[in-house]
């Protein structure tokens, strides 16, 4: 049998062709999903990833409810242009606590994955409220709810919990402490500061949205965007990675 008179089975009988197709999609979907169950073995543990602080949490929460994933993505890929632009390709751990990660799939707007400290809180408040003010050709809506609304930190705990479950490292400490650790990082002058920063190692505390008299969900979003990209040291990292 000629191979034209094989491939014409399959070109004339529909039922044959469907079943065909399951079956090469079941051996795609099974080389996709089999590697997950050994997710853990295949994240490298580095040194300075941690889970998110409660103020955090509630700011990726907001991430995700606006829909910036949508135009923004967090995943600097191994290529050398982009390494030039965002900085050092993201790794696999810094994203060990995203349910469900951030990594998007189009970028109208920059990569964020290395944003955190690359501006002032100023600029991300501005940058929130109006973003032609500091960016004149962005596309970017803009969002001056966040800073009015003052943030409803009673879900947050329950968010940890489950979180807890999905394997984030979060103790029964950390749960119970979760709208007083909003508070705390929102203030730079709340003497608990040095007790935020062992629970979560680097944390920022300060105010993020310069609107001391409450904390909004501007001040919850700028924290997040902040923190991203900034856990780990690329170059003890890239040190290591050598010595290897």
């Amino acid at each position: 049998m000629s191979l034209w008179s094989r491939h014409k089975i399959f070109e004339t009988n529909s039922i044959i062709l469907i079943i065909g197709v399951l079956f090469v999609i079941a051996i795609g979907g099974l080389v996709e999903i089999v590697p997950l169950f050994y997710l853990k073995s295949t994240i490298e543990k580095v040194d300075g990833v941690r889970p998110y602080t409660p103020l955090e949490l509630a700011g990726r929460n907001i991430y995700v409810r606006e829909g910036c994933y949508n135009c923004h993505s967090q995943m600097v890929r191994p290529l050398r242009d982009e390494v030039e632009r965002y900085g050092h390709y993201s790794l696999a751990a810094e994203s060990m606590y995203d349910r469900p990660f951030q990594w998007g799939s189009k970028r109208t707007g920059p990569d964020l994955a290395r944003v955190g400290n690359k501006y002032s809180d100023d600029w991300h408040r501005d940058h929130l409220n109006d973003p032609r003010a500091v960016v004149p050709g962005s596309i970017m809506p803009s969002y001056p709810w966040l800073e009015a609304k003052e943030l409803d930190a009673r879900g947050v705990a329950d968010d940890m919990k489950v979180q807890a479950i999905l394997g984030a490292p979060y103790s029964p400490e950390m749960i119970a402490r979760a709208e007083t650790d909003v508070r705390i990082q929102s203030n730079a002058d709340d003497p608990n500061v040095a007790d935020l920063t062992k629970r979560y190692p680097n944390a920022q505390a300060r105010n993020f949205d310069n609107n001391p008299r409450k904390v909004t969900e501007a001040d919850a979003l700028i924290a997040y965007l902040q923190m991203l990209g900034t856990q780990v040291d690329f170059k003890l990292y890239d040190n290591k990675a050598n010595v290897r």
